[in-house]
């Protein structure tokens, strides 16, 4: 992983376009969006195919591709690639969570790729490539933490793991920069595109947050 002093250093604008409209769900790429909407941020690797499986999930008000958890300010996806940025490819999330939740949400993500590959994902290879989940609300967090811990649990019973994923909160991964306009769905536009999604075959068990409150610790016991 590149050092903040030695990443490149990036501009003070975004250099390139950005649809404002989510091509698949017609939807504001940037917002505004309705009240109470909320932001997962996830990183799986290739952000094509990842994006995909999200704007199609029930309750997703718009997803958008870009570079996140790095130092260079507004990165282009070249520079991204060199990584130099510290970025790593990152599908932000927009949903309504009246209609689905942060549970919901994180099975996909841990389901749909491997994230036992450090700063890798298959074939691609760098630390843009890297695993992570970046939350925006306290019980994001706690849910990002025990969907981690139970899934864990469930390689260790295949012989598999560790988990490599970065979790961190969106405030100390820093802004999160839209990607260029041939980027944002991607696989919509160019529908036999690259898409290097694999997961590992294991599942990650449902109602990881017990009712009565329980610490996820406590629940994983």
């Amino acid at each position: 992983m590149v050092e903040r002093d030695q990443a490149l250093p990036g501009r003070e604008h975004r250099p390139y376009h950005v649809p404002t409209t989510h091509a698949v769900l017609g939807t504001p790429l940037e917002g505004p969006w309705p009240e109470g909407t909320q932001r997962l941020y996830v990183a799986m690797g290739c952000f094509w195919g990842a994006e995909r499986l999200f704007w199609g999930m029930d309750g997703v008000v718009t997803t958008a591709v870009g570079y996140m958890g790095g130092f260079t300010p507004h990165p282009t996806y070249e520079e991204t690639c060199t990584a130099r940025t510290g970025h790593t490819e990152t599908v932000m999330v927009a949903y309504d969570p009246a209609v689905t939740d942060a549970e919901t949400l994180l099975r996909t993500f841990w389901e749909e790729h491997d994230p036992t590959q450090g700063a890798r994902q298959g074939n691609d290879v760098g630390t843009q490539y890297r695993s992570a989940v970046y939350w925006t609300t306290e019980e994001q967090g706690e849910v990002v933490r025990a969907s981690r811990d139970a899934f864990a649990a469930e390689l260790e019973r295949f012989r598999l793991g560790p988990i490599t994923t970065e979790l961190r909160p969106a405030s100390e991964a820093g802004p999160f920069f839209y990607a260029e306009d041939y980027h944002q769905q991607y696989l919509h536009k160019v529908p036999n595109g690259y898409c290097g999604l694999a997961g590992t075959g294991v599942s990650c068990p449902a109602g990881i947050l017990p009712v009565d409150g329980a610490a996820p610790a406590e629940a994983a016991r």
